[in-house]
């Protein structure tokens, strides 16, 4: 199993996209002081969708698409 996630930083208003095979792990890690990544930036950070997936192709995909602006779009309407 796969999963595609999205991330929301309020204090930034930031939204970041991935795909994991371990969400909660990959979770953590974006919010890990140690992090020097991207998301270290925007800290802290919401898990506001996750999707599960068959295949870590089908995973890249639908990450694919949630980084269009309608997947976007999307993934706003999640924040609320």
């Amino acid at each position: 199993m796969f999963f595609v996630y999205a991330l929301y930083s309020e204090k930034f208003d930031k939204i970041y996209i991935g795909y994991s095979s371990d969400v909660q792990n990959r979770f953590a890690a974006h919010n890990d002081e140690r992090n020097t990544g991207w998301t270290s930036k925007y800290q802290p950070w919401k898990l506001i969708y996750t999707e599960e997936l068959e295949t870590k192709s089908a995973a890249l995909k639908r990450e694919r698409q949630l980084k269009t602006s309608r997947g976007r779009d999307f993934i706003r309407k999640q924040i609320g």
